[in-house]
């Protein structure tokens, strides 16, 4: 009989072995928290398809502020939820808006403790829940919602955003947004260029957490999840247009898009766990299909490995959580 002269699995034969020889570790500071803020609400409103999240009210959104920062996560990305819409998004440059607030609040709170990220794109303030505003025959018009960009970037920088999560897809966004912020005296102020964003079935339940006004569909403007050479020709044009950090989304259904986009970047990749992600995780669970816990940390560990530097998930605080306790 022949014996085996490899033998891998002595490298597995203990925790303490498989901690030793682990390639791809997780940090709570490679973690960031989306987070929704509502209007016009003074508790928080559960988000019934997403279980555990929440739309906060500013006095939820504090306190949950304060539970971030205390669990060492790297940041936190902020979505509004207006009460009132129109066809331009109004709401989204309102220095009083629901988002603008949301960050001016977050910035005092938390803004040495975690890096205050926001959402930069309008599909949460138009009434039609486009990225951008339409022409006179109802198509996505690129350009003239590049002008309201450097509008939102300029507003948001003003209320103490530390990075700009520009997730429209429109052409040219970064190199529009960057100049804005440069020209007033903003050039402190990063950009996160959503680089391969792509149409997927996987942001249903972000849009009930948003209140989205959607109709249509964004395929004109967002990626065919089919191809995976233009999600490293998007990433290449944000990385040329000065993006400081670019991201690909969803996470879990292009590891290897991520992956290509981490082979080629010279800057920090992210991906973000979309809401579809955390559902289905969350369903399985609550039938008791699979072990919750172990599915988080693996479903994360995941996305690192695929090549990213940090990963947006709703689990944040509660992962880190999980890895201060070991579990990871």
């Amino acid at each position: 009989m022949t014996f085996p002269a490899h033998r891998p699995r002595r490298l597995r034969a203990t925790p303490a072995m498989r901690r030793l020889v682990a390639e791809t570790r997780l940090h709570p500071a490679e973690l960031i928290l989306p987070m929704f803020v509502r209007e016009g609400i003074d508790d928080p409103v559960p988000v019934s398809s997403m279980p555990g999240v929440v739309q906060h009210s500013l006095d939820s959104f504090r306190r949950a502020l304060h539970e971030a920062a205390e669990a060492g996560i790297g940041g936190v990305m902020l979505f509004g939820v207006p009460e009132e819409k129109d066809a331009v998004g109004s709401g989204a440059t309102d220095e009083f808006g629901i988002l603008n607030v949301a960050t001016r609040l977050a910035a005092a709170e938390v803004g040495d403790a975690l890096v205050v990220q926001t959402d930069l794109c309008l599909d949460e303030f138009t009434d039609h829940g486009h990225c951008g505003v339409l022409d006179p025959e109802g198509r996505i018009d690129n350009d003239a919602t590049l002008v309201r960009y450097r509008e939102m970037g300029l507003a948001q920088a003003a209320a103490g955003s530390a990075m700009l999560g520009l997730s429209g897809m429109m052409d040219g966004q970064v190199a529009a947004v960057r100049d804005a912020l440069d020209g007033a005296g903003f050039s402190d102020t990063a950009i996160l260029g959503y680089a391969a964003k792509y149409a997927s079935a996987f942001y249903g339940p972000f849009r009930e957490a948003v209140g989205s006004s959607l109709q249509g569909d964004r395929k004109t403007y967002q990626q065919d999840p089919a191809n995976r050479r233009e999600g490293l020709h998007e990433a290449a044009l944000d990385l040329g247009e000065g993006a400081d950090v670019v991201m690909v989304k969803p996470a879990m259904s292009f590891l290897d898009v991520l992956a290509d986009v981490a082979a080629m970047s010279d800057v920090p990749v992210w991906a973000y766990q979309v809401s579809g992600e955390y559902a289905m995780v969350e369903a399985a669970a609550a039938n008791g299909w699979i072990d919750r816990e172990r599915a988080i940390i693996e479903s994360i560990i995941g996305i690192r490995r695929a090549g990213a530097d940090a990963v947006l998930t709703y689990w944040g605080v509660e992962a880190a959580a999980m890895l201060k306790e070991g579990k990871a």
